[in-house]
């Protein structure tokens, strides 16, 4: 199943693989780029075994940062913390749907705090899980690799996910966004684009270029050659 995407791609850099000695430059870099989205990945040691960002480096980040903050909650009981992430900056909120025992709660806390509210799911989660909430929640991100490190391998039935998302979504009339976190490069980005993604997140890919402005620019203006529009 492939589907037409008639808008360039939403390109989110994520600040998980930026240079941490040097975070103030790396950050403009993005501000100047094509990128719409910093990517914030925070992880607690318990949901995934390792750990990330808080919220100083958060607030920190939004004082430079002009784009928007889509942060990624990798924790155990994040909708302890929502009121905090909104104060630090975030823009848009996603929570794991394996962390969350009341997941439509959550999402409409998110909202009420005045973020936008995304769900994650895991490479093992299937898609029809999400079907009566899909219409509730403003973006699902499908991890394109198991959470917790960058620079894994790409998993490769991360597209027929997509596209089963993109039939759910449609299927249900929901407005919701497809975000893809994880292997993301030239290659697997345009197949994602291809089976109904919207935004691409891409860490090492982006940060280990040699040019990371004319890389977040050649992902923005990649061009999906469909084959079958739904």
């Amino acid at each position: 199943m492939y589907f037409r995407n008639m808008t360039k791609p939403i390109i989110a850099p994520s600040i998980l693989s930026a240079d941490f000695s040097n975070l103030g430059k790396d950050i403009e870099m993005i501000n100047s780029s094509e990128a719409d989205w910093f990517h914030v990945d925070v992880m607690d040691g318990v949901f995934v075994p390792n750990i990330s960002l808080g919220f100083p480096i958060i607030k920190a980040i939004k004082k430079i940062a002009k784009k928007t903050l889509d942060v990624h909650l990798m924790i155990v009981q994040p909708e302890r913390y929502i009121t905090d992430f909104k104060n630090a900056g975030a823009d848009i909120l996603s929570v794991h749907y394996e962390a969350c025992t009341h997941l439509h709660r959550t999402v409409y806390a998110i909202k009420e705090a005045g973020m936008k509210s995304g769900i994650v799911i895991n490479p093992h989660t299937p898609v029809h899980l999400l079907k009566d909430i899909i219409k509730d929640v403003d973006m699902v991100c499908i991890m394109g690799v198991n959470p917790g490190f960058g620079g894994q391998k790409f998993i490769e039935n991360t597209y027929t996910k997509c596209a089963d998302l993109k039939s759910l979504i449609i299927a249900q009339d929901s407005s919701c966004l497809i975000e893809i976190d994880g292997g993301v490069n030239d290659v697997t980005a345009l197949k994602l684009l291809e089976n109904g993604a919207d935004v691409l997140v891409a860490g090492n890919y982006v940060f280990s270029a040699k040019d990371p402005v004319a890389t977040i620019a050649s992902l923005k203006n990649l061009t999906a050659h469909t084959q079958n529009v739904l």
